[in-house]
């Protein structure tokens, strides 16, 4: 039986880990990348692209690098069809995490976001701060 771990990070959580090399968003992202999968739905990585592009981010990280960290994390994530819907969330464009997470059978959820957070666990699916995802026991 494979013991990786199935993970789902939320946008914001992606794009701190881009934007900032040194904190627990991208010790985060790392520490899935060793123990697991990173999980992504079409969705999901429209919204990522989205995000990416936008010129406010120019200053920190210019937008081809952003591009590129954006195709490599597809490259490496495991895609998952979304067939079951989900709106549980309070804020409803976070319901494409829930999705991704119930379709994709994931072992938790990555997520700094107090609409999501508040749902911990979902449907038996923890959803853990990057601090709290670096402190857990995997």
């Amino acid at each position: 039986m494979d013991n990786r771990g199935r993970f789902v990070f939320d946008t914001n959580v992606v794009v701190s880990a881009l934007l900032m090399k040194k904190s627990a968003a991208r010790d985060a992202l790392d520490k899935a990348r060793t123990a697991g999968d990173i999980l992504l739905s079409l969705e999901v990585i429209e919204e990522l692209q989205d995000v990416l592009s936008r010129p406010a981010f120019d200053r920190y990280v210019d937008e081809e690098d952003r591009l590129k960290f954006l195709s490599l994390l597809v490259k490496e994530a495991t895609l998952v069809e979304v067939t079951e819907r989900v709106k549980e969330c309070r804020d409803p464009k976070d319901d494409k995490f829930l999705e991704l997470a119930v379709n994709g059978n994931a072992t938790l959820v990555v997520s700094g976001d107090k609409d999501l957070q508040v749902l911990h666990p979902f449907r038996n699916i923890p959803i853990l701060s990057p601090r709290e995802f670096l402190d857990a026991d995997l």
